[in-house]
């Protein structure tokens, strides 16, 4: 076999591939007398059809079938000789396919690129500071204590978190408006439902009366022909209830799975979660800014070909999340490229730096955070013991703490500026700054 490698960019390669003719031609013949020991032709008994009538019948398609089989053994011997690796499937181009010849055909395929780490200490890192504090632990147990809620109808004035049920009309200049009108809508006073000044001006009100809101619309509305404008709503108020919020007793803990006696044991239980949450958030934000920062100092070329193959696996995710009730071919392309991209370029930067800085999963990490998954569950040993001997599922906790152990790296480098940040405001997902 003959091969000639060419490069025409810094990730396509060209690869011309000779085969011998005699290859080619034997495992056809070789084909051919197979098929004539079980071939059916009118006119010839089973197994008895002249090795000349299954060659003109079928010679033609074998030799194909046999030509793909050889392109494809041979590209994959090839790349081996040749010590490429690459980044997709090839494409192939039949140059010279006459019989009796040697066999040439091309193979155009895409090569992980070459990158090299960009300098790690231009990289700013602006890491969260923030812990649970007893006010955090209230509020989630109140809003908690909200979502089992039951309400009861109340003649009084109304006042924050009760639920309003209204009507509404607004107008700009005296004019209606499209989407500014509803009929028995409920709103949950100071929830910050509509838009700002609303609900702060029901407040006080009683079930029967009228009143008229003057407010204005945020200069960063969605939609922006009402933003920054004035408008006026006149409201109906049909009904005002209170919550009746759950006792703090066994009953209510265990509709969050929670095995707990006493208050102050699932208080315990809800400061666990809101500190793994915390912790959890910052990482989040810190991992986010360096991999916003390593792709700002570090050039790489992505084959289009990774790009196209990852774009069809986020198809795959969306239609998933979706409950499998659409079809992943007709969503266009163009809706997961940035993302895809973004994906690829950082998957191809964590590669190169375990392989630059010899990264190993430390095991002592990988069993700290088997531990810290296990401990959301009811049975930690068995979690424990599900992973220990899954090799498949324990490769993937490997392979995050991997990730972590090179943020590590960069954080080690990096200017890194610690910043004081509310419990709630940690915890919320960090904006990505690509995709």
């Amino acid at each position: 076999m003959q091969v000639s490698l060419e490069s025409t960019s810094n990730i396509e390669r060209r690869m011309t591939i000779g085969v011998p003719a005699e290859q080619v031609e034997q495992e056809v013949e070789k084909r051919l007398k197979e098929a004539a020991k079980s071939v059916r032709l009118n006119g010839f008994r089973p197994g008895k059809v002249p090795l000349k009538v299954v060659r003109k019948r079928f010679g033609q398609g074998v030799r194909q079938e046999v030509l793909g089989e050889v392109m494809r053994n041979s590209y994959i011997e090839a790349i081996q000789q040749e010590d490429v690796q690459p980044a997709g499937q090839p494409r192939f181009e039949p140059k010279t396919v006459e019989e009796g010849k040697d066999f040439e055909f091309v193979a155009v395929f895409e090569v992980m690129p070459d990158l090299e780490v960009g300098d790690l200490s231009k990289i700013s890192v602006e890491k969260p500071v923030s812990e649970v504090q007893d006010k955090d632990i209230k509020k989630m147990i109140d809003n908690l204590r909200r979502q089992q809620a039951t309400y009861k109808e109340v003649k009084r004035k109304a006042k924050k978190k009760d639920v309003m049920t209204i009507d509404f009309q607004g107008t700009i200049d005296g004019e209606p408006f499209e989407g500014g009108s509803g009929e028995d809508q409920q709103i949950t006073l100071g929830e910050g439902q509509m838009i700002p000044g609303f609900e702060d001006q029901l407040v006080g009100a009683k079930t029967g009366e009228e009143h008229t809101l003057d407010v204005t619309f945020p200069e960063d509305y969605q939609n922006k022909e009402l933003a920054g404008k004035q408008a006026q709503f006149k409201v109906t108020v049909k009904k005002v209830e209170e919550p009746q919020l759950p006792a703090l007793e066994k009953e209510f803990f265990e509709q969050f799975g929670v095995e707990a006696e006493t208050e102050e044991e699932f208080r315990e239980e809800v400061r666990k979660n809101m500190e793994r949450e915390l912790k959890n958030g910052i990482n989040n934000r810190v991992k986010q800014q360096v991999i916003d920062g390593l792709l700002e100092v570090t050039d790489v070329e992505v084959p289009q070909s990774m790009v196209d193959q990852e774009i069809d696996r986020m198809k795959q995710e969306a239609v998933q999340q979706f409950g499998g009730q659409m079809d992943a071919s007709q969503l266009p392309s163009e809706l997961f490229q940035d993302q895809a991209v973004r994906r690829i370029k950082t998957g191809l930067i964590f590669q190169q730096m375990v392989k630059d800085n010899e990264l190993e999963p430390d095991p002592e990490k990988v069993d700290e955070r088997i531990r810290d998954i296990a401990s959301t569950y009811q049975d930690p040993d068995e979690v424990i013991e599900y992973y220990n001997n899954n090799p498949e599922q324990k490769q993937q906790i490997e392979s995050a703490v991997l990730e972590d152990q090179v943020v590590d790296h960069v954080l080690d480098q990096a200017k890194v500026k610690e910043k004081k940040y509310k419990y709630e405001d940690a915890v919320q997902p960090p904006n990505q700054s690509a995709g």
